[in-house]
């Protein structure tokens, strides 16, 4: 038929695969998206399913609203009747109807990241929390770690030996208490009162259970634990669900993602079909090796090897820096060999921009360098991951407005406007109006009204009051009556938001009024569409919005990110700056295998997003906290396969005459920093140790001369393990260090 007529075997296979538990293991680059899409229109066009009994769910609002139009042009009709959502905003829809079963009002609003800090800090401070002791931080991510894990407040028992779990379990109650007080709620609640509802109600779970029929998971890898019991407990009746995803892909454990989801899929379904799409369609063979040599080291697994019809294309390129100057100097001077950039003149290639170009690094301090240098080669960039729009304090200011008008009992966006432009309402006004609505079990809204009736207020203070909750009660009626961008401008002009940032007239007051227009522009062609745009649907829409949604790469500049940020995307061009041990793998991940194997995972994301060029580099000497030290190349470039790549030479830059005289010179020994270059000086270390060769055993020593057949001269600098399991560290003049398997090195003894 010729809905098939574009898929290859496997990715048939999983579309007609329509009854019952299925799992796809999709390799990066091989079509998932596509195998879902053509999955919902062929159970719609030739299974004949209501589309209103269909559920597909993924991970960011970007990958269903892509899914959402490739569907329509599948059906070529709207696809507005199924349900393809986040998974928060799914949650979001059920709890919009069911909420109030919970003991909610309908009209709570979403607290984003930022919101919940601020008022977790409240809560502690109100406890009097040493902040140093107990950081607000580490409260937040544990808070989000038990919801993850489906653990209420009431269901969490600290160890009466731990006064930090101790302390969370006070702070966790009193924050979902202040939480309801406002009629709020955080990320983590969306699916954790989800949870609660369909346990305790249910109807409700049988009434979502007939409704969605079919359902499908995209990126299940990464999917929580109580993300999973929601999935589970919506097909336990028909149990026709579909998940795909890649184990190799699974990045984010960090956050509460458990790989063993998707592992341990079959031993939860017994009755599971499982397909794996191995056929990449986005990089070279090149790329698609090396990926392939990286991730096979790893052993919780499920085994797939990825491959192409894609021409071979070019090497993969390693670069060796002096430094992370040197590193970025290298990045810039290969973009603007790719583009016609003003350095090049005409000499670049004209088939390629900067927006085909991205650099990968595995933590945000890593831009820095980065940025300087494009900045003097007059590059244009942009940073992945950044600053949210919706984060910037002019339109977190509207917003909070916005959710007032629609939940009155939202204290926190109270506080955050009651004196926004000033009124003459003060901190020490509002400090009184909280322990006064605490007193009489009030919102803070509520409290303001009733102190109007009270005589303890100043009668200035008074009036100021009475005219704010007059100001918002008009704009409450309002609301009813005009569109949401109408009600926006006049919010700004009636509170005179506005006028302000117009006399302050800076170029920061500008940029902020911008950005507002921006905003407004935005409601405006929300309003122009086909669904109807509230207030309440609009705010809650910008609450679940992600970095990761609002990229979009239509601007001609180079985007730079960390490999988390990633995920999901893909150019024609990749840098991969940064591949040293602490780097990548990250030192805070430590030892164990689960930590390593996860930052291996995240190197082949990184290496799995170029589809034509890739280029691999690290430092020298890296500096940290304003020391340079000196750093081993990452265990994953030692994971690469030599014929697969090759070294940008260094000897005719700039600086290479320094770097052998104090390399390479023959005190050796001598010159270099051996704490930096961790090389202990004890016995073990000077002691002559019998290394493995293909013809036999010799002997082998740290500071030793040596020669090897691709990389050349180098000098030993470590040396572990024994006989066929030991590796030497070696540092080489063309590519610095590498760790190599002794067994298999051919080493050449120099002296």
């Amino acid at each position: 038929m010729s809905l098939l007529n574009d898929l290859n075997p496997a990715q048939r296979k999983a579309v007609l695969e329509t009854e019952g538990p299925l799992l796809v293991f999709a390799g990066a680059g091989s079509g998932k998206t596509r195998v879902l899409t053509y999955r919902i229109a062929y159970l719609i066009q030739e299974k004949k399913v209501s589309p209103r009994n269909i559920l597909a769910v993924t991970f960011t609002n970007k990958a269903a609203e892509e899914m959402r139009e490739r569907v329509e042009r599948l059906l070529r009709w709207s696809a507005k009747g199924i349900w393809i959502s986040t998974f928060h905003s799914a949650c979001a829809r059920i709890l919009r109807q069911h909420i109030d079963r919970l003991g909610f009002g309908r009209n709570f609003v979403i607290y984003d990241e930022d919101d919940q800090q601020r008022h977790l800090k409240a809560v502690m401070k109100e406890m009097n929390l040493d902040f140093k002791m107990f950081h607000p931080m580490a409260m937040q991510n544990k808070i989000d770690q038990l919801k993850n894990e489906g653990i209420t407040a009431d269901r969490f028992h600290p160890s009466q030996f731990n006064i930090f779990e101790k302390r969370l379990a006070l702070v966790y109650q009193k924050y979902q208490e202040d939480l309801h007080r406002n009629n709020g709620v955080d990320f983590g609640d969306l699916l954790l009162f989800v949870n609660l509802l369909f346990k305790k109600h249910p109807d409700i779970l049988r009434s979502y259970q007939g409704l969605c029929q079919y359902v499908m998971v995209d990126e299940f890898q990464d999917t929580n634990l109580i993300q999973y019991q929601l999935i589970k407990q919506l097909v336990q009746e028909h149990q026709n669900i579909c998940v795909v995803g890649d184990d190799d892909q699974s990045i984010y454990r960090w956050r509460g993602a458990e790989v063993g989801n998707i592992l341990n899929f079959e031993r939860d379904f017994p009755n599971t079909k499982v397909i794996t799409l191995e056929q990449n369609y986005r990089s070279t063979r090149h790329i698609l090796q090396a990926a392939n040599h990286v991730v096979k080291q790893n052993r919780l697994r499920k085994k797939k090897i990825l491959w192409t019809e894609n021409p071979e294309g070019e090497l993969l390129t390693l670069f060796v820096a002096e430094d992370e100057a040197d590193e970025a100097q290298f990045v810039a001077r290969q973009i603007s060999k790719h583009v016609n950039s003003p350095l090049q003149g005409n000499a670049g290639n004209p088939d390629k921009q900067y927006r085909d170009i991205a650099v990968f690094y595995r933590i945000n301090a890593q831009s820095r360098a980065i940025e300087e240098e494009l900045v003097k080669h007059q590059i244009p960039y942009t940073i992945v991951g950044g600053l949210r729009f919706y984060d910037r304090k002019e339109i977190k200011d509207v917003l909070a407005y916005l959710r007032l008008i629609v939940n009155p009992s939202d204290g926190i966006s109270l506080k955050r406007i009651v004196n926004l432009p000033p009124r003459g309402i003060g901190d020490k006004t509002m400090e009184r109006l909280g322990l006064f609505s605490k007193e009489r079990n009030l919102s803070l809204y509520e409290a303001m009204k009733a102190s109007l009736k009270e005589d303890w207020l100043p009668p200035g203070v008074r009036e100021r009051i009475e005219g704010f909750i007059q100001l918002m009660e008009w704009f409450r009626q309002e609301a009813e009556a005009i569109s949401l961008s109408q009600l926006t401008m006049t919010l700004l002009t009636k509170t005179g938001y506005l006028e302000r940032l117009k006399e302050e007239g800076t170029d920061e007051a500008l940029s902020r009024i911008e950005n507002i227009d921006e905003l407004i522009n935005l409601m405006a062609e929300l309003e122009r569409g086909e669904e109807e745009v509230t207030l309440e649907t609009f705010l809650e829409r910008v609450s679940l919005v992600t970095s990761v949604d609002l990229y979009e790469n239509k601007e001609n500049r180079v985007s730079l990110m960390t490999l988390h940020c990633a995920k999901g995307l893909e150019f024609p061009i990749v840098f991969m700056v940064g591949l040293e041990e602490g780097l990548l793998p990250h030192y805070r991940r430590g030892e164990e295998i689960e930590d390593l194997e996860e930052e291996r995972r995240l190197c082949y994301v990184g290496i799995t997003r170029a589809k034509e060029k890739l280029y691999l580099s690290r430092s020298e000497r890296r500096s940290t906290f304003g020391v340079g030290r000196a750093n081993l190349a990452s265990r994953f470039l030692d994971e690469l396969p030599f014929e697969l790549i090759e070294v940008e030479e260094k000897e005719r830059r700039m600086g290479s005459l320094l770097r052998q005289k104090t390399f390479w010179s023959d005190d050796f020994s001598q010159s270099v920093d051996k704490a930096d270059f961790s090389i202990r000086e004890d016995e073990a270390s000077r002691r002559e140790e019998i290394v493995f060769n293909p013809d036999g055993f010799y002997p082998l020593r740290t500071g030793m001369k040596v020669r090897h057949p691709k990389f050349g001269d180098g000098r030993v600098k470590a040396i572990e393990g024994m006989n066929e399991d030991q590796k030497v560290t070696i540092l080489f003049k063309s590519v610095g260090a590498k760790r190599l398997k002794t067994r298999y090195a051919n080493l050449e003894i120099l002296e």
